[in-house]
């Protein structure tokens, strides 16, 4: 039978035989080929009590099969989708369960391990700077100097954010990063003001250095892709009193954030339903971007072992050692499993 990885608090991860899924009528069933990972992977299980299941909902693989509404793919297709958090069916298996509108074509000069990196973390970026923070889309860029603070720039999230704000022409961009500082300034663009901030240098070296970053200009608009370890109180000392911050961590209650100000939660699971529309568009413009080579995926690691990488890497996650660049998986790389390809 297929295998998928199961995950536990700890995280304690253990693989299990498991049938294939049957599509919905508006789903489709992928056979993964790679399989991504994210913060939350571990994050749930640890947080949410008696959490036994297949976290994993970053899919890039072969369309298996498609439910009776799905006009888009056909089996065969290599895609990319967004799984549905806290439902059957994740990423961390041979089979997985992805919805039509947040699947999206690979293009043919795009891998699966890179395609693996786009859907969670892309999405949760678009969603924080176009709906939650409602800056200008790339369609109708900004047209006057707009500074945005992206901290946690060499996190998956924060590396798209930063990528977003730049189609969109919004600068000065202000990430404040540590170890990936080397990548995090090959996405910005000193010549419109922007800067990355060193938090390895302390709270008081973060406020001030976005105080010097910033010249005098108004902070308006802050995407927090860390929401702990001071990250939102930094950020506070140096936005406008009535400017906007939105926040990834859900559960958490934010406090020291002034009551003027507009804070919100990316969450990320709206893509499946409250902004069912917003994510079919934006993941078929991921789609087109990087085909034309304008949106780019974020770094890879490789974890060896197919599934049975996925402790590894939740633990490494755990301990803060994936910074500018995300974990992935070859499930054909698990013992006993055949290629995918």
């Amino acid at each position: 039978m297929p295998k998928e990885a199961i995950v536990s608090k700890g995280p304690v991860v253990k693989i299990v035989n498991s049938a294939i899924p049957e599509p919905g009528p508006d789903q489709l069933v992928i056979k993964v080929v790679v399989s991504g990972s994210n913060p939350k992977d571990w994050k749930i299980p640890n947080w949410v009590p008696d959490y036994v299941a297949n976290s994993g909902d970053d899919i890039a693989g072969i369309v298996h099969s498609v439910g009776s509404n799905v006009w888009e793919f056909k089996p065969g297709d290599r895609v990319a989708s967004f799984h549905e958090m806290l439902t059957p069916g994740g990423s961390f298996a041979e089979y997985a369960v992805g919805w039509q509108h947040t699947t999206f074509h690979i293009p043919t000069k795009v891998s699966f391990e890179d395609a693996a990196t786009i859907p969670l973390a892309a999405m949760t970026s678009a969603i924080g700077i176009y709906v939650r923070l409602g800056l200008p889309a790339p369609w109708t860029p900004a047209s006057t100097p707009t500074p945005l603070v992206v901290y946690g720039g060499a996190s998956a999230v924060g590396a798209f954010a930063i990528k977003l704000a730049r189609l969109s022409n919004i600068h000065p961009i202000l990430a404040v990063a540590g170890n990936g500082i080397p990548y995090v300034e090959t996405l910005l663009d000193p010549s419109k003001g922007d800067a990355v901030i060193d938090y390895r240098a302390g709270h008081d070296a973060v406020v001030q250095g976005l105080r010097d970053a910033l010249k005098g200009q108004k902070l308006e608009y802050a995407f927090d892709a860390v929401s702990e370890h001071g990250s939102y109180t930094n950020i506070v000392q140096v936005l406008d009193p009535h400017g906007k911050i939105s926040l990834v961590q859900p559960g958490k209650k934010y406090e020291g954030i002034p009551e003027s100000v507009q804070q919100s939660l990316t969450n990320v699971g709206d893509a499946h339903k409250a902004q069912k529309d917003f994510a079919y568009a934006w993941f078929r413009l991921f789609a087109r971007g990087l085909d034309e080579g304008w949106f780019a995926p974020h770094p890879v690691e490789v974890v060896a072992g197919g599934l049975e990488g996925v402790e590894e890497a939740l633990r490494g996650l755990m301990e803060g050692k994936a910074s500018a660049k995300k974990f992935v998986f070859r499930i054909e790389e698990t013992p006993g499993v055949k290629s995918s390809l």
